[in-house]
């Protein structure tokens, strides 16, 4: 348990750190590099991100299966497990090669008419990099996976913080001597490679795992090749559900739109992964709980105590940004942009839910039952599109929202309730009876908030700084008294008090 305290801490300082970078670090980037080799950067990332798919949801399948092995106690079985895997990764590593080489060589074909021929010369480069980088990581990624596996976040997350602030902190150095794109690459790969070595170390002298090439076990691996496939059905359809407003809107309302609706869409991911930073950890528990052949009230037990939680996290960010994210965004994007307010408050309401139970989808992935939520996942996507392209005519990327919201509500809001009450056996009434009463505090303050500011506030970045503080400052008091009970105050309280203790 302390693993998994750990874990969802080091997640939020990661998170934060990621959220430091980009409103720092970003903007220093595209002024070294410039317009041009920031295009050539952003579309070789654009073109590994869709080769990154041939991961296949396999890493989850290693984590989720591990667990289940260790549970039951099957060493070997699990040394067996992972030459599987190893041998799968590699086979994927070379179809990623084989895909590089095309890639490589279609370049000039795809971009050559709107690039100069040394643009295009160091698209291939950097483009070359990134997939010998991607091909590698693919087999030595199985390492990660297994320390997942074994629960131990602690040292998995320091590694990922030491490799975040060298990463940055050496192309920083590089950029301010004059490198760019390439240099950038060579950067992010040395350091890619060292964070894969020092895992595969790990995992070799501290956890004793062995990689067994032996005989595969071919019904398990039918089941697994079932169970990634709902995944990365899962995947491709999440890529498909937030990427299709943009084309939409491209064709009906012009870059301008694309431009404000693609501020929002930014926003919305950093919003998702505040969620991520608990429910990221409980896979190996839950499949460990469930191969204990646990009840039905100790899942729902965990997922109203992680839910309970995820509210309390997510409350407050989705408060604050009612109350302060037209300012926000004013400063970080500029003029221009005053409907990203709304698009962006849009996709928060619409998000809140499934994000709050986020661990719900865990739960899913343990029990091996996926499918459901992947389908419902392709319809709603599918009428989402459908009321894009209709409402887009009329309110341009705000018409986009309410369609993609509107799906969310009802597709992972309600039917997901109903089918985690009625068939994943979740006490869902339970879970929204203790939920609704933490709300009363977020609600008053940020509806009082709003007004204040619209009253009161001012142009800024040091009023914007002063108003968040205050708000800050009334809010969690409150928040801590009426809406968390015992356990969560203490669970909050005990790291306040450690480095209280450390600074005197």
């Amino acid at each position: 348990m302390n693993q998994l305290k750990a874990g969802a801490t080091l997640n939020y300082v990661i998170l934060g750190l990621n959220a430091v970078v980009g409103l720092t670090y970003t903007p220093y980037m595209l002024r070294c590099l410039g317009q041009s080799e920031y295009g050539i950067y952003s579309l070789a990332t654009a073109i590994i991100a869709y080769l990154s798919m041939l991961d296949l949801g396999f890493g989850n399948a290693v984590i989720r299966y591990t667990s289940k092995l260790r549970a039951e106690g099957e060493t070997e079985e699990q040394y067996s497990l992972f030459g599987m895997f190893t041998v799968l990764y590699s086979v994927i590593g070379l179809l990623v090669i084989v895909a590089g080489v095309v890639l490589y060589f279609n370049l000039g074909a795809m971009f050559g008419d709107t690039m100069t021929e040394a643009e295009l010369e160091r698209t291939k480069v950097v483009t070359a990099l990134m997939v010998v980088n991607l091909a590698f990581t693919f087999p030595l990624s199985i390492y990660g996976a297994i320390i997942t596996a074994y629960e131990n976040f602690v040292f998995l997350r320091v590694v990922q913080i030491v490799k975040l602030l060298l990463n940055t902190a050496v192309i920083v150095a590089f950029l301010y001597m004059g490198y760019k794109a390439v240099a950038m690459v060579i950067v992010h790969t040395a350091f890619n490679f060292a964070a894969l070595g020092i895992n595969y170390f790990y995992c070799r002298r501290k956890i004793r795992i062995k990689i067994d090439f032996g005989k595969p076990d071919w019904p398990l691996l039918r089941e697994i090749a079932v169970y990634s496939f709902w995944i990365f059905l899962n995947a491709i359809m999440d890529r498909v559900y937030w990427s299709t407003g943009q084309f939409v809107l491209g064709a009906t309302s012009g870059t301008v739109a694309i431009s404000v609706y693609a501020v929002a869409i930014a926003l919305h991911g950093y919003y998702m992964l505040f969620s991520t930073g608990i429910a990221g950890v409980f896979l190996p528990r839950i499949t460990s709980m469930l191969s204990r052949k646990c009840t039905d009230s100790q899942i729902s037990d965990l997922f109203i105590k992680v839910g309970r939680i995820q509210f309390a996290i997510m409350s407050v960010v989705l408060s604050g940004f009612l109350v302060f994210g037209r300012q926000f965004i004013d400063l970080w994007a500029g003029n221009g942009y005053g409907d990203s307010y709304i698009i962006t408050v849009i996709f928060f309401v619409a998000l809140f839910i499934p994000l709050v139970q986020n661990l719900g989808i865990t739960i899913l992935q343990a029990r091996n039952q996926m499918k459901f939520r992947s389908l419902l996942y392709i319809v709603i996507a599918l009428v989402s599109l459908v009321f894009q392209v209709v409402l887009s005519r009329y309110y341009g990327g705000i018409g986009c929202a309410i369609a993609v919201g509107g799906a969310l509500i009802l597709g992972q809001g309600l039917v997901m309730n109903i089918y985690y009450h009625k068939v994943q056996k979740i006490d869902i009434v339970r879970f929204w009876a203790e939920t609704l009463r933490m709300s009363v505090v977020p609600v008053v303050l940020t509806v009082c908030g709003y007004f204040a500011v619209q009253r009161f506030g001012g142009a800024g970045a040091s009023s914007l700084a002063i108003g968040i503080l205050v708000f800050l400052a009334i809010y969690m008091p409150l928040f801590y008294r009426f809406s968390l009970n015992d356990y969560e105050r203490e669970l909050f309280a005990a790291p306040l008090r450690k480095v209280l203790r450390l600074l005197r």
